[in-house]
């Protein structure tokens, strides 16, 4: 298997490539597929490929054109809709909820609608309240949707590889700070499992389960808590929002009694929340303290570049969190080195230009 780097979002126009290479009823539509930005590249050079009957773009008329998908996906074709933002989704909610998540309950699975939306959350360059918002655990909720949130690029080409193959709709939400972000990814057309975790980094303090984004967080503060004070944390990536794997967490939790759960999306109503419940639910005796939930503010996002810094969590928060947790002495050298090894590289707002990987 041949070693090289590539981008998030290489990864991510790679996997479309080869799944619409090997089944032709793979179609790519959305708004901005064609343009020459491509969608941060992720659809770069498809339509001169497959032609504009695989590749389109599509109106502004979300809730219309995502029924469109739903009848396609019936009809036996494997749609990946691209609704860029997942803001723009909220204006096909009930298409999503009431036809995409239920029709293969309803006709008591005689019928499967195979549809890939690709989403796109998170901050960057002054998105702003109505382009930023992390509304996984809305669409979560609805039985009969898979929602996923895949973190490393290996992850992110393998992971759209399988919900295209899958036959029940998948939301891929993609954060767009990660689209940058490179990682060993292999050439050949592989599967990535939908609905499991995986372990980032190991310790035996403290366990971090962390979705899309907050995964990288967490891994940089467990490299700078290992590094600067020999604290060694347990970091998942959670990489699925539904089905949610719990027992990977569970796992971890009864080897270090601890958790955190970092979400990209606000406080209430989070996924962070639910994580955080059914654990207690089914281990509250092997915590030796109460979890503790990292996520935005119960606010709309600022547009403010000076404002996010105070609105998005980082790994410093979950450093704190962690040494709190441990009862660590924040009033050391070791605990200046440490802040020190988590400062970002860069405007806050962007991609972190210092963390290439690995994962």
């Amino acid at each position: 298997m041949k070693h090289r780097d590539i981008t998030f979002a290489e990864a991510i126009r790679e996997g479309l490539d080869q799944s619409m290479e090997k089944d032709p009823r793979v179609i790519v539509i959305g708004e901005g597929v064609p343009d020459p930005k491509a969608i941060f590249n992720t659809t770069a050079g498809l339509r001169d490929k497959y032609g504009n009957r695989r590749v389109f773009d599509m109106p502004l008329s979300e809730n219309g054109m995502t029924g469109i998908c739903i009848g396609a996906a019936l009809s036996g074709l494997r749609p990946v809709m691209v609704h860029q933002r997942i803001d723009f989704a909220l204006l096909a909610m009930d298409q999503l909820i009431n036809n995409a998540a239920k029709w293969h309950y309803m006709f008591d699975g005689k019928a499967s609608v195979p549809l890939v939306v690709r989403m796109i959350v998170g901050r960057g360059w002054g998105q702003g309240p109505q382009h930023s918002q992390s509304l996984q655990a809305m669409f979560a909720h609805a039985p009969g949707i898979k929602v996923i949130m895949p973190t490393t690029a290996y992850d992110a080409k393998g992971m759209l590889i399988s919900a295209i193959e899958d036959n029940n709709p998948v939301l891929f939400i993609e954060h767009r700070l990660l689209h940058q972000i490179k990682d060993n990814v292999p050439e050949e057309y592989y599967r990535v499992p939908l609905g499991q975790a995986k372990v980032l980094h190991e310790g035996d303090a403290v366990t971090v389960a962390a979705f899309s984004y907050m995964a990288v967080e967490a891994l940089v503060a467990a490299k700078a808590l290992k590094s600067a004070m020999g604290i060694g944390i347990d970091v998942l990536d959670m990489r699925s929002v539904r089905p949610l794997d719990v027992a990977s967490v569970l796992n971890s939790v009864r080897k270090t009694g601890q958790l955190i759960v970092a979400d990209t999306a606000s406080r209430t109503g989070s996924i962070a929340g639910e994580l955080i419940s059914q654990v207690s639910e089914q281990a509250f005796d092997a915590l030796r303290t109460h979890p503790v939930r990292i996520a935005c503010p119960d606010h709309p996002a600022p547009t403010s570049h000076f404002m996010t810094r105070h609105y998005y969590p980082g790994p410093q928060m979950i450093a704190d969190e962690v040494l709190k947790m441990v009862g660590a002495d924040k009033t050391s050298t070791n605990y200046r080195e440490l802040c020190a090894l988590m400062l970002h590289d860069g405007p806050h707002d962007a991609p972190n230009r210092g963390f290439t990987g690995p994962f």
